[in-house]
């Protein structure tokens, strides 16, 4: 987010409304905090509601553009679906606990569990209703597979914004809260499953849909949409602590993307077709340098931050002893390829085929101001080093790290990974 905003200070110096700006961004900032420092349902929801308006307010920042109003609607939209049902379980919670307080609920869980609640000649747990219910709450602001059509859209507004939403605060607000609710979920098979495939799925979709892509933004965009469902499956896998050192890794690399994108479309006068793009190493060259390690990090190149992540989910999900996990090893070994593919295709259309610009566009380059050069420096440093600074302290059995506030029901096949066959290790590498 600070990145996001020094980012912000040369890319809307021009723009009337710079006020306004700054202002729903920082308040987009502030919900995020209340999101993440909630200690109860109520106040979690408050956070989650807050941001939801603030990038409704952000992706209509230009009002006066029909395609930027009606993506903002769209969004707000199809974001309530999910709102509806995060309210919905929060209700369950407090009809089967009396209390919205984390510390109480989940100490509450054990002897809830067996409860069921009889409806048409059905029985189900509470547990799992109210497990379901934030999972719908997570498909919708994280843009899982049914309701992901606003995610896209969402670039309608001001790349910062698109940075600071698909990066590491909106997006993934959802896993956070299936993360926070571990102690719940665990104790709720089908709705594991469920997130499993969902993950799964939504992570095939994003890399393909993204290969087909030529708007520069929107490739970024479904690599978010796949990226999201790397963490989404690492969840149904019971390694949340995992998921969250991918989330870690991912804002790091994707706002990276999102920025170096901002400025080469803020160079060439809001340019942002690839067709139309082409040879800009030579007239950006520190552009170029900062996208080309966010996209090797992006492919998980070995020791870049996204290699630490990523190759540790593929790998747990092949030694979790079960045809729904090594399903999910060969869609995410596939989905690792693909993203292979659609980076270096954007890297390669953008900075190193020949030039397809315009000539008034060519002549008339604009210059990278020092707050983005700041920017983007802080978030190289990320992109290289943070998997290999804390991967120990993150996960792996000898991290205490998160000591009980991630709760994980049967760890039995986490330390696993480390003794499977080598070429089944390797695989996604090799296809990278």
């Amino acid at each position: 987010s600070t990145a996001v905003h020094f980012f912000s200070i040369n890319y809307m110096s021009n723009d009337s409304n710079l006020i306004r700006f700054f202002s729903l961004l920082s308040l987009f900032t502030f919900f995020m905090f209340i999101l993440v420092s909630s200690d109860n349902f109520l106040v979690l929801f408050l956070g989650w509601e807050g941001i939801g308006i603030c990038s409704f307010l952000l992706i209509s920042f230009w009002h006066t553009r029909i395609s930027a109003t009606k993506s903002a609607i769209k969004a707000i939209v199809l974001n309530r679906i999910g709102d509806s049902a995060f309210l919905a379980g929060c209700a369950f919670v407090f009809f089967v606990f009396k209390s919205l307080n984390f510390s109480v609920v989940f100490d509450l869980i054990p002897f809830i569990c067996q409860i069921n609640f009889n409806f048409l000649h059905y029985s189900v747990s509470y547990i799992e209703i109210i497990s379901i219910l934030f999972v719908i709450g997570a498909i919708g602001k994280s843009a899982q597979l049914s309701l992901h059509g606003w995610l896209p859209e969402a670039l309608e507004g001001p790349t910062p914004v698109s940075a600071l939403i698909h990066a590491a605060t909106l997006v993934t607000a959802g896993i956070f809260l299936i993360i926070r609710c571990s102690p719940l979920i665990e104790y709720a098979p089908l709705t594991l499953n469920f997130i499993l495939i969902l993950g799964g799925l939504t992570c095939l979709f994003g890399s393909t849909v993204a290969c087909a892509q030529n708007d520069i933004k929107r490739i970024i965009a479904f690599s978010t949409t796949s990226q999201l469902g790397y963490m989404f499956f690492s969840c149904g896998l019971s390694n949340y602590n995992v998921a969250l050192f991918h989330l870690f890794n991912h804002g790091f690399f994707k706002a990276l993307l999102f920025l170096c994108a901002g400025a080469i479309i803020f160079s060439l006068s809001h340019e942002q077709d690839l067709r139309k793009l082409g040879n800009l190493i030579v007239m950006l060259p520190f552009i170029y340098s900062a996208f080309f390690v966010s996209i090797l990090a992006l492919i998980g190149f070995p020791f870049l931050s996204g290699f630490y992540s990523k190759e540790l989910i593929i790998e747990l999900a092949f030694s979790s002893y079960s045809i729904d996990g090594l399903f999910i090893y060969w869609v995410s070994s596939i989905c690792a390829c693909l993203t292979s593919f659609y980076s270096v295709r954007c890297l390669y259309l953008t900075f190193l085929i020949y030039n397809n610009s315009l000539k008034y566009y060519i002549q008339n380059v604009l210059k990278i101001g020092q707050s983005i050069i700041f920017a983007l420096s802080i978030l190289i440093l990320g992109s290289l080093f943070s998997g290999m600074w804390f991967k120990d302290i993150l996960v792996g059995l000898g991290s205490s790290f998160f000591g009980s506030s991630i709760f994980i029901k049967s760890n039995y096949f986490f330390s696993d990974f480390e003794y499977i066959s080598w070429w089944i290790k390797s695989l996604p590498l090799i296809g990278t």
